[in-house]
């Protein structure tokens, strides 16, 4: 099977791979998100972990998120560079924040959630769906995203 995402840390000590696209990608503005993205919104593709390979250390922060989730955050241990996310209650699927993306056109959102913590001068696209705070499901894409 070809490899079909690549990816990787600031410093390149990390790298990672899927056979796979994405099942799905979503812009975030809940504020552990913006802490992560300076500010911004963070971007975040979904993939499956069945063909994921990972080369290098990482460290990670384990946490309760804003919608309740126990979530598992993994970065570069020598930059800090944010890599992945796992929600802990459904395993099998692997957040990648599209930064560490060598092809981040592959990351455009589909949906955008918390919009209703966004900052006055956020900006969110009015073109994909959108929910104000963690959605109930699919938040209009019609696929489920994990937390």
């Amino acid at each position: 099977m070809t490899i079909l995402v690549k990816g990787g840390c600031l410093c390149g000590a990390v790298r990672f791979s899927y056979k796979e696209k994405p099942l799905g990608r979503r812009a975030c503005w809940c504020r552990t998100c913006q802490y992560m993205a300076t500010g911004n919104a963070s971007l975040s593709a979904f993939f499956r972990t069945e063909t994921f390979v990972l080369s290098g250390p990482l460290a990670s922060h384990v946490s309760t998120a804003d919608s309740g989730a126990t979530i598992r955050r993994r970065f570069s241990p020598d930059r800090g560079t944010p890599l992945f996310a796992e929600d802990l209650g459904q395993p099998g699927v692997m957040v990648v924040r599209v930064g560490a993306l060598d092809d981040r056109e592959i990351g455009g959102p589909e949906s955008t959630i918390w919009t209703g913590s966004a900052p006055s001068w956020g900006r969110v696209d009015p073109a994909p769906p959108s929910c104000a705070a963690h959605p109930a499901g699919s938040c209009g894409t019609g696929r489920p995203f994990p937390g």
